[in-house]
């Protein structure tokens, strides 16, 4: 799909869509769950689906209707998951966090995926599922793997520097079968907002965990109920992120649906829209950011996305609007993404006339100049492809933006979205 985007000021109010992080989580723990979960406000991006499917696969009866999902499970019951292969699409966390629960079951089970997850690198499990008394079979560390469990929880230290989507799909398994108190022991944690949000859903879900200053997590039996569970799935910062830059740079407007009080680690763009000194207005049920308009200028900033790596992107639509030199730290987390952000960015921002510098763990974007319309490319990856749009707005002329439909990994209604709030695309 070729999507053109024209520059445009925008303005109205949108409500941000469902967090694909929440709704993933979401749906592992409704797996988990014996008895029925309603689950509110569910997310229908190609993650959201994949997670339906997975836990569909692992045994899980669904019903969606009139936006509600809900999920009658079994539980953990060997025999449930029957040899076969479970497909995690495109979704990292997929594969990070339901290799582990599907290890719970005595059953062999292969684990794909497609696209860009498929050249990921998965030595994590190679390493640390063994330990846990799981076999497994892995092309080369990738995937395909080929597990059968089921998992046997006892005291284990792991890695977090890699992601912490690893360590969330540990906490998951372990949550649904320990037998006693035991302890996971981490080393070099990042995104720890991330592991925030994992441990507050599990809570929400009856479980039990204690972080111990994110140095180790100690995981204690529940007895669980066959009570009914509703949970309600939070608007997505990560999503929102784009729409919010794209208020600061080419309009005024209103994004409504949004927790200012979630774990979310992409909440963070708050801070960075206050420290390049864009109009911003907080409050409990919408947030408000205004372009300061003609003669007006946002500044360069420093910000360190080591823990929110996600935001990269947004934060190079927002620093390419933004006089003198951007810093953004965390670098090193973009290599493994969809695409390797890093250079992604790089390249296809460089197109349109924005000077990106790669520098050891930093990213430099010298920004304020102009940016020129150009034929660009999502690589693929959908925040690649939002990037381009948000800064389109703010070009000299159209972008065309090729492989657009890479959205639909978490934000399918991203274009339709803009156009509602006055953006020209075709």
């Amino acid at each position: 799909m070729i999507v053109r985007v024209k520059p445009s000021n925008l303005q109205g109010v949108i409500t941000a869509p469902a967090s694909k992080s929440s709704m993933q989580r979401a749906c592992a723990a409704s797996l988990l769950q014996k008895g029925s979960t309603i689950i509110h406000n569910p997310g229908t991006s190609n993650d959201d689906l994949a997670a339906i499917k997975m836990i569909q696969d692992l045994g899980a009866t669904i019903k969606l209707s009139e936006g509600v999902l809900t999920v009658d499970s079994k539980g953990i019951v060997s025999g449930t998951g029957v040899d076969k292969e479970v497909n995690c699409g495109e979704s990292g966390l997929g594969i990070r966090m339901f290799t582990p629960i599907a290890a719970l079951f005595s059953n062999k089970i292969t684990i794909t995926g497609k696209g860009s997850l498929l050249t990921r690198p998965m030595d994590f499990f190679d390493e640390v599922l063994p330990q846990l008394g799981v076999q497994i079979v892995s092309n080369q560390g990738k995937l395909p793997i080929v597990i059968q469990g089921p998992i046997q929880p006892k005291p284990i230290t792991v890695d977090g520097s890699l992601s912490s989507q690893f360590l969330t799909g540990l906490l998951f398994a372990f949550a649904a079968s320990v037998k006693e108190g035991v302890t996971i022991t981490v080393t070099d944690l990042k995104s720890k907002p991330y592991i925030d949000l994992s441990l507050k859903v599990l809570e929400d879900f009856g479980y039990k965990i204690i972080n111990n200053s994110y140095e180790s997590f100690t995981i204690y039996p529940v007895i669980k109920s066959n009570a009914v569970i509703e949970y309600t799935v939070e608007g997505d910062w990560s999503g929102a992120s784009f729409l919010l830059v794209a208020g600061a740079t080419a309009g005024n407007i209103t994004v409504k649906g949004l927790d200012v009080e979630s774990t979310q680690a992409d909440k963070a763009i708050l801070q960075a829209l206050m420290d390049c000194g864009c109009k911003l207005s907080i409050q409990s049920t919408q947030i408000e950011v205004q372009c300061l308009g003609v003669g007006g200028t946002l500044k360069g900033f420093h910000f360190n996305a080591t823990d929110c790596p996600d935001l990269f992107p947004p934060l190079v639509a927002l620093a390419a609007c933004c006089s003198g030199k951007t810093v953004i730290e965390g670098v090193s987390r973009l290599a493994h993404k969809e695409s390797n952000r890093g250079l992604t960015l790089q390249e296809e921002f460089g197109k349109m006339g924005v000077e990106i510098i790669l520098q050891d763990d930093l990213m430099i974007i010298n920004g304020g100049k102009v940016i020129n319309g150009a034929t660009v490319h999502s690589r693929h990856d959908h925040r690649i492809a939002m990037a381009c749009a948000v800064a389109a707005l703010s070009a000299t002329s159209e972008v065309v933006i090729e492989e657009a439909e890479a959205i639909n990994k978490s934000y399918p209604d991203f274009f339709k979205h803009l156009e509602k709030l006055g953006a020209f695309i075709s």
